[in-house]
């Protein structure tokens, strides 16, 4: 993605921690950042979805981004954190271990994701982000991350 003046575009992306992965949302698609706090069950809802939340007003579905990515599920602790995204008409709070850092990417430095990825991170995982040259950050779509959801519904 080039701009007219053949610079590359400078975006912010919210950087968590899932479990020992690395990934990364865009800025334009976080509302707030919230401590943990358990959320109410919904009877016959799968577990990637382990209840509801009501922030200021709204009710948001909790998605536990680790289960909907196949990775094994682990307790909250002090550094977990719901993440209130919202993308097109969609609210929802993910639930990650940790936030980590608000860091700028230009276009230009994203990579396209690896091909021997599977399962539900093959659709999630748009670009790949090289931090400080040596970690790789995964870059999540929300939108399919959405639909990940409401297809295990």
């Amino acid at each position: 993605m080039q701009s007219l003046s053949g610079q590359s575009q400078t975006s912010a992306y919210l950087y968590v921690r899932l479990a020992a992965e690395h990934v990364a949302l865009a800025g334009t698609a976080v509302r707030e950042i919230m401590r943990w706090r358990t959320p109410t069950p919904v009877p016959g809802t799968p577990p990637t979805i382990p209840g509801l939340i009501n922030q200021r007003g709204q009710i948001l579905p909790v998605i536990d981004v680790r289960l909907l990515l196949g990775l094994p599920a682990a307790p909250p602790d002090r550094a977990t954190r719901l993440i209130w995204v919202h993308h097109e008409q969609m609210d929802a709070a993910l639930l990650v271990d940790a936030v980590v850092d608000l860091i700028t990417i230009e276009s230009a430095q994203l990579e396209p994701p690896p091909i021997n990825l599977v399962g539900a991170a093959q659709r999630a995982i748009q670009a790949i982000y090289r931090y400080r040259d040596d970690l790789a950050i995964a870059i999540l779509d929300p939108a399919t991350l959405f639909m990940l959801v409401q297809e295990g519904l």
